[in-house]
């Protein structure tokens, strides 16, 4: 199986840690090969993998379309490894790399996304957890939640890339007629440096801002916004404005759209209220970092992914449940229901996911103990998931049905 590689791309960590010493042939030269790659000297602050400032060594999780999933190294860093022990005179030639036999290239991936590991311990339990969730999804699990999985790593992979614009957009309509769109709100994520640059809004549209009032369905809370100034709006400005928007986000890279829960939100951008330019908007990620394009991200399908249920759950819930108000201090969800705190809480519901670890590494983290022991699904109590029973969209449809009964 041995040889040297032609071709770049990655080698499953199993292969490299048990099988990459077996095929050297000077005995001498195995001896340094084991200690560098061992789970001890990986996560050392002095290995030579390291990058200079980064909390831990740089490993890949490869997820395939069956949904499984693998850390991986890059065939560079086996080359790297393979000319250090050369260099500090560790062995007496570079030594063999994994032949192309084992190489898994990026295009048999449907998803590929770096995680950092700092210690020993942490690294094995990783793999171990990955192990295990990979025998849950042989012949079993629903096909719904692996494509959500595969989407769920492949918006970790894409967050990680730090490019584009990530725009959480959520509105408010009447609750007698759902083509009365009352506020517009949004929470916008870009980079620079490699930094991220928030900014957000609150509109009201002055012409509704007290003749059409929510209330007996749905909470009110258009004059509860948290995060600055609501602005009024005119109804006349708000498709200009909202065109604005989502041209400007969409002009430095790829522009990533984010809802709680799309169907609806998408409905209203493509309403006769807003007309929003939403030609090229996909709801399929790509399979490379795009340098263009409008794609749709939904945090609900996320969470869903992360959490192993295919039901969708309210975004206070899912806020309660990722505790995303430690990112966010003021954070109200007593003022949910306003379009801006929404579309706030579900960008911060998006960060929390999005540049955390891979997805079973990340359900454990939040939720040790709590995953079935038949399938890849946190089991959690009545008191941590008291799901509401109706959805708002269930309310607001109900509402306007009786409405227009009358």
């Amino acid at each position: 199986m041995g040889g040297p590689a032609v071709e770049h791309g990655y080698y499953r960590f199993t292969d490299v840690f048990f099988e990459w010493v077996k095929m050297i042939p000077n005995e001498e030269d195995k001896g340094p090969l084991r200690a560098i790659i061992s789970h001890s000297a990986l996560v050392d602050p002095g290995h030579p993998l390291r990058k200079p400032g980064a909390e831990g060594i740089e490993l890949y999780i490869a997820t395939f379309l069956s949904g499984e999933s693998r850390p991986v190294f890059s065939s560079a860093q086996l080359e790297f490894i393979q000319q250090w022990l050369y260099a500090m005179g560790l062995t007496k030639g570079p030594i063999p790399l994994p032949g192309i036999d084992w190489l898994i290239r990026r295009e048999e991936m449907a998803s590929l996304s770096p995680e950092l590991f700092n210690d020993a311990a942490h690294l094995k339990k990783t793999i171990k957890t990955i192990e295990k969730n990979n025998k849950r999804l042989k012949g079993a699990g629903s096909s719904l939640i692996t494509a959500r999985r595969l989407k769920f790593e492949r918006v970790r992979e894409l967050w990680a890339a730090k490019t584009g614009s990530w725009l959480a957009i959520d509105m408010e309509a009447w609750e007698y007629d759902h083509k009365l769109v009352t506020e517009f709100g949004w929470s916008r994520v870009t980079w620079r440096d490699g930094e991220a640059v928030e900014d957000n809004a609150h509109w009201i549209v002055k012409e509704y801002r007290d003749s059409k009032v929510n209330g007996t369905y749905v909470r009110d809370r258009k004059f509860w916004y948290d995060y600055g100034d609501s602005e009024l709006v005119p109804k006349r400005e708000l498709k200009d404005r909202v065109a604005a928007l989502i041209h400007e986000s969409a002009a430095n890279g790829p522009l990533y759209l984010v809802f709680h829960d799309a169907s609806q939100d998408v409905k209203y951008l493509q309403s006769s209220a807003i007309e929003a330019p939403l030609g090229n908007l996909s709801s399929v990620l790509p399979d490379t970092t795009p340098t263009e394009g409008m794609f749709q991200v939904d945090t609900a399908e996320l969470f869903s992914a992360l959490t192993g249920d295919s039901n969708f759950r309210a975004l206070e819930r899912v806020c309660t449940l990722l505790k995303v108000g430690q990112l966010e201090p003021r954070m109200n969800l007593d003022n949910l229901h306003n379009a801006g705190n929404d579309a706030h809480a579900t960008i911060l519901c998006l960060k929390s996911m999005a540049s955390g670890d891979s997805i079973d590494t990340q359900r454990e983290k939040r939720w040790p103990g709590q995953t079935s022991a038949t399938e890849n699904k946190t089991i959690f109590s009545p008191y941590e998931d008291d799901v509401d029973e109706d959805e708002p969209e269930d309310i607001m449809r109900e509402a306007a049905e009786a409405y227009s009964a009358l």
